[in-house]
């Protein structure tokens, strides 16, 4: 990659430029109202659809409330809905509606990571530093070795992935899949488990956030050897990296003045509330224009952010709004995007198997062995790996951009969101199983939400 002829004046005029095909929408055929009539019918739908799904997930399959939330956009999707009765479905969820529910998706998610940045003990995380390095380094080796291993066998079977891909830039990306960890479903799991404040919970975000900024990168590596050009990732790599040590370098020192205003006055005015939001957006804003992603910036923002009353009072004014009524979208907006009904054949079903034992051996069993090398019990190192393998929707949105790019086609597309799903739903009953039900007992976390002593999810 030859620096020089590199235009940077141009890499910032293509931070608002086109990033990709859009939705299939024709515009003039609806006016402002015609968007908005649709936007809070679906949303009405999608809200209903998230609490009736998350309480049957809870009630009957021992799911947080999140995975009920993931499902059920899956549900509202052609997966089953559209499936059913695709002329409702078309009529509630159009196309043109698409980069709508997509804005209020990535608002959701990043609030969400920007609330749960809060939470995060840095303490924590220096007592635990050489852990969380360690699964994070094993979480990436791992799943790019195995990648390494199978994909010049998926290269074999025809409709996978593009024709012409070259077995590097193939192996890049299906690592890059193998290797991400659920960062926004992660940090619902650990919220929603009482692990917000511990140090295992603290270790899980750090080396999940390093895991999938990791993915992230290489992805801008595919996509710039698929045409889009050095610059991609350049400006991926260096301006996210860039951007971080900044915030983690400034950020507590800049931003201390809010948590005294805050501790002075006893609560939140709206002014300093007015200035944080500001300032997430324009965080979010960074790392969606270098090309990383919105999460990334109010996660890290988040992590800098005053702690104490500032951070309480946050949380009680932004929460109930992102987790109620925003997050939602986000799950939606994947599950549009999804089709479980492309695993067609025997063989592609036998395929779609061993691409969900690679990933869990990978990611689940990498992250074992590397926190026990690092001085974890072995309890702890099995509630790290279970957590770790799980890839929610962040793996929905990486292969939806490689199937819009034309990376892979319908049918691998189809097999990673398997695996996406079936990780997931195995994330919360398999710590409950290693970790958490013996945790509980001795007093370590506090009873589950929805439990007899939990309160309501």
């Amino acid at each position: 990659m030859n620096l020089d002829n590199i235009d940077l004046l141009g890499l910032l005029g293509d931070v608002f430029a086109k990033h990709g095909p859009a939705a299939p929408a024709v515009a003039q055929t609806y006016s402002p109202a015609d968007f908005s009539v649709h936007f809070f019918l679906q949303l009405a739908i999608i809200l209903l659809a998230c609490r009736i799904v998350g309480w049957a997930g809870r009630k009957f399959l021992a799911q947080p409330q999140v995975v009920g939330e993931m499902i059920a956009g899956v549900i509202l999707g052609p997966s089953l809905f559209g499936l059913l009765a695709p002329e409702t479905q078309a009529a509630i969820f159009p196309p043109e509606m698409k980069n709508v529910l997509y804005t209020g998706a990535q608002l959701g998610v990043g609030l969400y990571m920007f609330l749960v940045g809060t939470t995060l003990r840095l303490d924590h995380f220096a007592t635990k530093a050489r852990s969380a390095i360690g699964v994070s380094v094993a979480g990436i080796a791992a799943p790019f070795f195995i990648a390494f291993l199978i994909t010049p066998l998926l290269l074999n079977v025809p409709g996978l992935f593009a024709e012409g891909i070259s077995t590097a830039n193939a192996t890049l990306f299906m690592g890059a899949c193998i290797a991400l960890t659920a960062f926004p479903m992660l940090a619902r799991i650990i919220n929603e488990r009482g692990l917000a404040h511990t140090s295992l919970g603290t270790l899980s975000l750090t080396a999940g956030a390093f895991d999938d900024a990791v993915s992230w990168c290489v992805l801008a590596l595919v996509l710039a050897a698929f045409g889009a050009g050095p610059g991609v990732a350049v400006l991926a790599i260096g301006g996210g990296a860039l951007y971080a040590a900044f915030i983690m370098l400034f950020g507590r020192r800049l931003l201390a003045p809010l948590g005294r205003i805050v501790e002075r006055e006893g609560e939140m005015s709206m002014t300093v509330l007015g200035i944080t939001m500001a300032l997430f957006c324009l965080s979010a804003f960074v790392m969606d224009a270098v090309g990383i992603h919105a999460i990334f910036g109010g996660f890290i923002l988040g992590a800098v952010m005053p702690r104490g009353l500032f951070a309480a009072e946050l949380k009680k004014k932004v929460e109930p709004l992102a987790v109620i009524l925003l997050l939602p979208m986000f799950f939606t907006y994947s599950g549009l995007n999804t089709r479980l009904d492309m695993i067609n054949s025997v063989e592609l079903l036998l395929i779609a198997l061993g691409v969900l034992a690679a990933s869990v051996l990978a990611k689940f069993g990498a992250c074992y062995l590397a926190a026990r090398m690092t001085g974890e019990d072995n309890r702890t190192a099995l509630g790290i790996g279970a957590l770790m393998n799980s890839r929610g929707l962040m793996e929905l949105i990486i292969i939806n951009i490689g199937l819009q790019k034309g990376i892979i086609g319908p049918a691998l597309f189809s097999m990673l969101v398997l695996m996406a799903v079936v990780t997931t739903m195995m994330a919360s009953p398999l710590f409950e199983l290693f970790y958490g039900r013996k945790a509980r007992e001795s007093g370590e976390l506090g009873a589950l939400p929805g439990s007899a002593t939990g309160g309501p999810a």
